[in-house]
């Protein structure tokens, strides 16, 4: 397929990595691509410049978010939850009619310092406000309830854990799980419409204070039955 992935972060360049792996053309959206290249330092977290991560990945474009979506069969949200509105509004919905939104992000709340909360819960939630922002999209909440690694190689781990899959359209779905059996998933759950991505963007403050107990980001859950 082609697609675009929204975001220049280390999940926005796991995600893109894996599906050029996967044969995909692969374009990644930014707001400014000669500004994403043109910085020099690392990130907060360590994450080496994107020019540098971009020089190694060759087969895969940078352009803006608006570039990126309009030649897109699907597209991946992996932008900072508290911008995913915005950027996709850059991406411009006329790109998004019709076209499948696999939505991986969270709506983390750090204005109060660590450990995040949600700015969304409980009767609303991101994949939610996103469908309803772009409804002629094909929105499908994933792949949120663990690190970027896991997303892309959950045989990562001894043993198979599972994903989930929340959305309103059965063919986008479709299209979303058979691209989680590609990336190596076996127990994909569908939670059923867009509203059950409460559930799974609630999981976050137990995923959080897990890291912080166990140490590593490289777990996840398993539903057991």
């Amino acid at each position: 397929m082609k697609t675009a992935v929204l975001g220049t972060g280390i999940v926005g360049r796991t995600i893109a990595t894996r599906l050029a792996e996967l044969g995909h053309t692969v374009a990644v959206g930014t707001r400014n691509p000669d500004a994403t290249l043109a910085r020099t330092e690392a990130d907060a977290m360590g994450t080496e410049p994107f020019a540098t991560w971009a020089a190694a990945n060759p087969g895969i474009t940078l352009t803006t978010f608006a570039g990126a979506a309009a030649g897109a069969e699907l597209i991946v949200n992996a932008t900072n939850g508290n911008a995913s509105l915005e950027v996709l509004a850059q991406a411009g919905a006329e790109s998004l009619d019709g076209k499948v939104v696999l939505d991986i992000a969270n709506p983390l709340d750090f204005s109060h310092g660590m450990p995040p909360t949600l700015f969304v819960k409980d009767t609303d939630s991101l994949g939610e406000q996103i469908q309803r922002a772009f409804p002629a999209a094909r929105v499908v909440k994933s792949l949120n309830t663990m690190n970027a690694d896991l997303m892309v190689h959950p045989a990562a781990l001894p043993e198979a854990s599972s994903v989930f899959v929340s959305g309103n359209d059965a063919d986008a779905k479709y299209v979303v799980t058979g691209l989680l059996k590609d990336f190596g998933h076996q127990d994909i759950i569908d939670l059923g419409d867009i509203s059950t991505a409460r559930g799974t963007e609630m999981l976050l403050p137990v995923w959080l204070r897990l890291w912080g107990a166990l140490g590593t980001p490289a777990f996840n859950f398993k539903i057991v039955r």
